[in-house]
């Protein structure tokens, strides 16, 4: 059958700007497969979606007018309720049979089959596959059913009665099959050939879409519209460079701002424009928050990655002459840079140490009391940090660090831009004199912000924010608000992930069983069982570690080796996975692993009667002194790499023995009845378990 290509599109009011995107790629994909399930479209149908600030859209390669038949069987019921005696149909089949459209006549055609322990009859037919109209109406409703509308709004319809449900109110639908129409309705609409491009610099209104493979290229040739969401981003990409390129200079990388501004924008015309040099006096990051957030602007900057007084503008509008539109826009991003430069005069006008004393008046929590008494938990978490990464003087400048830290929370420019807490705190420090360490240590102590993000520079910063994210995790553990499924709204697996990076990759020597229960103690009564929260902040920090280390590509199987030990030396898990793998590798590996896991097993089994050490004199069997010799040999240069931190040779020192251990279990009996003899093989079989589990729990990797 002939296939031709299919076009569908829906013409809107403006779009949410942040919902483009996800909105676009949604009604392609169900349709698509919506088609390919009717049988109108196959998985070699191309599609491509297509999204502006007014239409979503989608082309569709391969689309057959009609699809093929299907021969259905389908089951009816069994023998014994279908047939009576004599092999005539019982009622209970006429009925079904009349359900189905079909009567007495059609009993004779009635397949038995087997159909478990007994017989069914079953009724081949034959099912008209869909047409295309048919298939593209089931289609279009399954796609707007399952947009992920962020609000939807309901309107009236030109009759003034009826009302509709929608994302934003539709004006036009078009579906053409080649050239041909496709008749469907939605939202009140008929589908027909029209469409409308650019408000203002279209050449023709409305665009007669031509057929299916000229809609894009009549939507820029005659609407002055780039219909595909990845065409316009990549033509404002373009621009982007091409602009910034004339100056020298490089445009902020910031790929949400520009799936925004692609979202925007139909026809995208980037313009140079430019501020007072004097707002360069304002922290850059204040400046670049401003055009971004407020403005949609790309900040340029210089090689050296320093602010510059020159951004870029995505305008809408091609004009012969752009000095209005560049005038405009500078006028527009004065008074934001204006209010920035206020709001970073008027903090300076008091130190961060004067403004802590305010904190005590800002609820925290209501069940963890104020910033205030927070700071103070912090205070005493960062104090023991820093005692045990540095001594006295590293744990002093943490105090210091922890107790400005949260300061910059009651100043002006914090409290208009809240993504800049912490880094306006290390400006103000600066400027305070407090030295860049200290300063340092405060812009970096919510780091890491997200997954990727850089670690705190200094080991101040490093105790801060450990503190901080270690009596967020205690305080709303200890009063039970847990992340439950997707939701988790004080970000702790990001918290528990960041404590975990920074004693991972800073191979910090710290025991997080110690670290949690630190925190645990600043809070006092507040947490009514602090045994039961530490337990879950471990067991929570573990999983994050676990799913960490499974996103950085190491096997299920190595992980759950290395931490079944449950170390509480986080910082060495690394390393443990590193000889854990290579241990694996070894030819001995699997055997070895599989009789640690009958080791276990036997000794569970057997709690309680195993000899603390077993006893050379009572060996029975030559295979007995033979364990016992190769273990004595490997367990020495086993223990002395283990205790030097080579976790690979530890395991390494093990695989010789392998022999010695077959050939123990075929034909050592370990269960003996004497109950002497039985001590000291089990106890024998704990000092071989001991030195096998040392670095990891080898029986994990037993498939």
């Amino acid at each position: 059958m002939t296939t031709q290509n299919l076009l569908l599109e829906l013409f809107v009011e403006e779009l949410p700007p942040k919902a483009l995107k996800a909105l676009g790629e949604a009604f392609s994909h169900t349709l698509a497969e919506s088609l390919r399930a009717s049988g109108l479209a196959t998985a070699q149908s191309a599609v491509t979606a297509f999204a502006s600030p007014r239409r979503l859209g989608a082309h569709i390669s391969g689309v057959r007018a009609h699809a093929d038949d299907k021969p259905v069987s389908q089951k009816l019921m069994p023998v014994a309720v279908a047939l009576d005696a004599a092999g005539n149909p019982t009622p209970a089949l006429l009925k079904k049979l009349g359900a189905l459209g079909f009567d007495a006549a059609v009993v004779p055609q009635l397949k038995r089959q087997p159909d478990g322990k007994a017989e069914a009859l079953f009724l081949d037919t034959v099912v008209k596959g869909a047409t295309l109209a048919d298939g593209l109406q089931k289609a279009l409703d399954e796609a707007l059913t399952k947009l992920p509308i962020p609000k939807v709004m309901q309107y009236q319809l030109a009759d003034g009665w009826t009302s509709v449900n929608f994302v934003r109110p539709a004006h036009g639908l078009v579906a053409l099959h080649g050239a041909d129409l496709v008749s469907i309705k939605a939202l009140g609409l008929v589908s027909g050939r029209e469409t409308h491009g650019h408000r203002f610099e279209a050449d023709v209104d409305p665009v007669v879409v031509q057929d299916a493979d000229h809609y894009a290229r009549q939507l820029e040739e005659q609407g002055a519209v780039i219909a595909g969401f990845a065409a316009r981003h990549a033509e404002i990409a373009r621009q982007l460079k091409v602009a910034a390129d004339r100056e020298g200079l490089v445009p902020i990388h910031d790929p949400a701002l520009l799936d925004e501004v692609t979202a925007l924008v139909e026809r995208p015309n980037v313009l140079l424009c430019q501020f007072e040099e004097e707002f360069l006096a304002v922290p850059q990051e204040c400046l670049i928050l401003t055009m971004k957030a407020n403005q949609k602007y790309f900040p340029l900057l210089d090689a050296a990655g320093k602010l510059t007084n020159k951004f870029l503008i995505v305008s809408n509008i091609r004009p012969a002459d752009p000095s209005r539109v560049v005038g405009g826009n500078e006028r527009v991003v004065r008074p934001r840079l204006a209010d920035a430069k206020f709001f970073f005069d008027q903090d300076r006008k008091k130190t961060l140490a004067s403004r802590v004393e305010g904190l005590a008046k800002v609820v925290y929590h209501g069940k963890l009391g104020t910033q205030g008494e927070r700071v103070e938990r912090v205070r005493g978490i960062a104090r023991a940090i820093g005692e045990r990464l540095g001594g006295a003087d590293l744990a002093a400048q943490a105090d210091t660090a922890a107790n400005l830290a949260k300061a910059d929370l009651l100043t002006d420019m914090v409290g208009e831009f809240p993504e800049l807490q912490g880094i306006m705190g290390g400006y103000y420090a600066r400027g305070d004199g407090l030295g860049d360490t200290i300063a340092t240590a405060i812009e970096d102590h919510y780091k890491p912000r997200f997954a990727g993000d850089e670690l705190p520079r200094n080991d101040v910063g490093v105790a801060v924010a450990l503190a901080d994210k270690l009596e967020t995790l205690v305080g709303l553990f200890g009063i039970g608000q847990l992340p439950t499924g997707d939701k988790d709204p004080f970000a702790l697996r990001r918290h528990a992930l960041g404590v975990v990076r920074m004693l991972v990759e800073r191979e910090l020597a710290l025991d997080i069983d110690a670290l949690i229960d630190t925190a645990v103690k600043t809070f006092g009564p507040l947490i009514a069982d602090p045994a039961k929260t530490v337990g879950l902040v471990v067991d929570f920090m573990f999983d994050r570690l676990a799913v960490s280390l499974r996103d950085q590509g190491y096997a299920a199987q190595e992980i759950d080796a290395v931490l079944s030990r449950r170390s509480s030396r986080v910082h060495e898990v690394p390393r443990a996975l590193a000889a854990v793998k290579a241990f694996a590798a070894l030819p001995e590996a699997a055997s070895l692993a599989a009789a640690n896991k009958r080791v276990g097993n036997i000794l569970n089994k057997s709690e309680g009667v195993a000899g603390t050490v077993p006893d050379p004199a009572r060996f029975v069997e030559p295979q007995e002194q033979a364990l016992f010799e190769a273990l004595r040999t490997a367990n020495g240069p086993s223990t002395a790499a283990f205790e030097r931190g080579d976790y690979s040779a530890s395991l390494q020192a093990l695989a010789v023995l392998k022999a010695p251990v077959d050939a123990f279990f075929d034909g050592v009996m370990v269960n003996a009845e004497d109950p002497a003899l039985r001590a000291n093989r089990l106890a024998l079989l704990a000092s071989l378990h001991a030195a096998m589990n040392r670095v990891a729990d080898l029986s994990k990797l037993a498939s």
